[in-house]
């Protein structure tokens, strides 16, 4: 099933429900996946990697603008941005633990033979494909750092 057509059956039910927040994420998240789909040359559906990257990509900039709200203590939009991350993230992949991420790096790195710091750039590219959607970016380039210094 699509990421559109789960999206649409979770709005039906937020509809009936009437839960507002899911609701508004939801549309949020349709407006999105018809951005991209026009964007990219009127295909008519994206491909399962395009739908990880926009997801990841709407978490995150949640994720920013909870950070600003926390930071000028403007609890009345953070708890608004929370709730959206949440609904998002019920759609992508469960998010890797530490030891977890930590394991499929070392994995990572004994697969292109990395040796030294010097390889971070062979060792990031794999990662980043291999790890799409599963950790953030910034986690798995901590990770991948700390381990090849």
């Amino acid at each position: 099933m699509s990421l559109e057509a789960k999206v649409m059956e979770e709005l039906k039910a937020a509809m009936r429900a009437k839960d507002e927040v899911a609701l508004r994420t939801l549309r949020a998240i349709k407006a999105a996946i018809l951005v991209e789909q026009t964007a990219s040359g009127a295909k008519e559906s994206l491909s399962e990697a395009d739908e990880l990257k926009l997801l990841t990509k709407m978490s995150k900039q949640r994720k920013d603008s909870l950070d600003i709200f926390t930071q000028q203590n403007r609890t009345d939009l953070a708890q608004k941005e929370q709730e959206e991350i949440e609904i998002i993230n019920k759609f992508l992949p469960a998010q890797l633990s530490n030891e977890e991420l930590e394991a499929e790096v070392k994995a990572i790195i004994a697969e292109v033979g990395a040796t030294s710091a010097a390889d971070l750039g062979k060792v990031m590219g794999a990662a980043s494909k291999k790890l799409a959607g599963r950790a953030d970016g910034k986690l798995i380039s901590e990770t991948v750092k700390r381990l090849l210094a």
